[in-house]
């Protein structure tokens, strides 16, 4: 099963199927349909409502994934992608990493990526632009 993550609007089709997983829908035109959401993957409400810093946020959001289990999350993409003809499925969120500050470049999309990454071994590609990084020190 080929993964990989972006932001709805930096999203092209080319890219593979588009997957929500975001606990609301964009409240914005889509230049694309949506192929589906990944219910498995996406935070609940309760979660995002508590504003959480980096650190508590990944660990309640890995803790929600896990009691949901690799085995049900597995299958629910197997099945995602099934029914768009074994496509690159690609989960959509919100938060352009490039646009926010880079100690705050993270959102549940890449803490999922590291999460499967640990459960598969297998890696999720970021499509969408990534923070700038700032040049080396030379001291």
């Amino acid at each position: 099963m080929d993964l990989a993550t972006c932001t709805y609007q930096e999203f092209q089709p080319p890219m593979g199927a588009p997957i929500r997983t975001t606990a609301g829908h964009p409240r914005f035109p889509l230049g694309y349909q949506l192929a589906g959401h990944a219910q498995l993957i996406t935070p609940t409400r309760e979660l995002l409502a508590q504003n959480l810093p980096e650190d508590a946020y990944e660990f309640t959001y890995r803790r929600l994934l896990n009691d949901r289990g690799i085995d049900r999350i597995h299958a629910e993409l197997v099945g995602l992608a099934a029914r768009n003809g074994g496509a690159r499925l690609v989960l959509l969120c919100f938060d352009r990493l490039d646009q926010l500050r880079p100690a705050d470049a993270w959102c549940h999309r890449i803490h999922f990526a590291k999460w499967w990454l640990e459960q598969t071994g297998e890696e999720i590609p970021e499509l969408g632009a990534r923070p700038a990084t700032p040049p080396p020190s030379l001291f």
